[in-house]
């Protein structure tokens, strides 16, 4: 039994005459009969009973009418499915992304994709970088947020956001009124320094910059991500350097200067496979982009 035949079931069925059936499947009569003729013997079961002047099921048709309607009601389900599937109208993605996107345009662009695309369900999957690339790698996860950009041949970068490094430090330190803060003072403070692994990581990029300033970092307390070290920092353990979005969601006990000379820029990303065709992922980026433009 397949589908066509089904398909012809059910019309005949529904109006309990070949005549009809045949009119509205859009064909001649013989061929409908033949196909009807066809379909009990390979279930070798009478479906109708034929009398001279009018048509009516079996129980053999009654139970094939019922199951039919829900087989064929199945599929066009599965057929809606599949096509919203490929439309991007509904579905699955995975969304990793370093902490720091939180303070920064990330929650507007979740926001946004939500309006858009209501149906689809997000998995939102905070992570470090070295963390980002190996799930990027397996497959866990259809889109990274990271900081500084994934470096694969294999991933696609999109850079959506530049910031500044600002400084990060507790409400007890006396800075006389300054909003400016300058390296060489920091050398009483333990800089505190995240993730401690694995390495390469944000933490070396801070470091990198310290030095190309002329600034030797001598006194350092690591932890394993930022919402760790700003909770260090507003407990007077020491002080942080952050990108500028942080200083966006004022925390008790904690404030923040510029560094002045500037020191360096950090850049948070989108990234994806290269051989990514999910058409959720594509619409994701492209509206991540969209997004980053308007606020910048």
């Amino acid at each position: 039994m397949n589908f066509r035949q089904l398909t012809y079931f059910i019309a005949v069925a529904e109006e309990l005459h070949f005549g009809r059936a045949a009119e509205r499947l859009d064909m001649a009569q013989p061929p409908l009969s033949r196909q009807i003729k066809q379909l009990e013997e390979e279930l070798g079961a009478v479906l109708f009973n034929r009398g001279r002047s009018a048509i009516s099921l079996t129980q053999a048709g009654e139970r094939l009418l019922k199951r039919g309607k829900s087989i064929l009601a199945q599929m066009e389900d599965t057929r809606l499915e599949v096509r919203r599937l490929g439309q991007g109208a509904e579905g699955r993605l995975r969304i990793g992304f370093v902490g720091s996107a939180t303070f920064g345009i990330l929650p507007n662009i979740i926001k946004s994709f939500r309006a858009n695309y209501p149906e689809v369900n997000l998995s939102l999957i905070p992570m470090n970088n070295a963390q980002l690339h190996r799930a990027l790698v397996s497959r866990e996860l259809d889109v990274a947020f990271a900081r500084p950009a994934l470096q694969d041949a294999e991933f696609v970068t999109r850079e959506l956001q530049e910031e500044k490094l600002i400084l990060a430090l507790p409400d007890v330190v006396d800075t006389g009124g300054r909003t400016v803060a300058r390296l060489e003072r920091l050398q009483t403070h333990n800089l505190i320094l995240y993730p401690e692994y694995p390495r390469p990581s944000y933490a070396d990029f801070v470091l990198n910059a310290c030095e190309a300033a002329g600034f030797e970092v001598p006194l350092r307390v690591w932890c394993m991500d930022l919402q760790t070290a700003l909770s260090l920092v507003s407990v007077g353990e020491g002080v942080c350097i952050v990108p500028e979005s942080v200083a966006n969601a004022p925390r008790k006990g904690m404030k923040f200067l510029k560094i002045e000379p500037e020191i360096a820029r950090t850049t948070l990303s989108v990234n994806y496979r290269l051989d990514e065709q999910g058409v959720h992922v594509q619409n994701f980026v492209k509206l991540a982009q969209k997004v980053a433009r308007k606020i910048l």
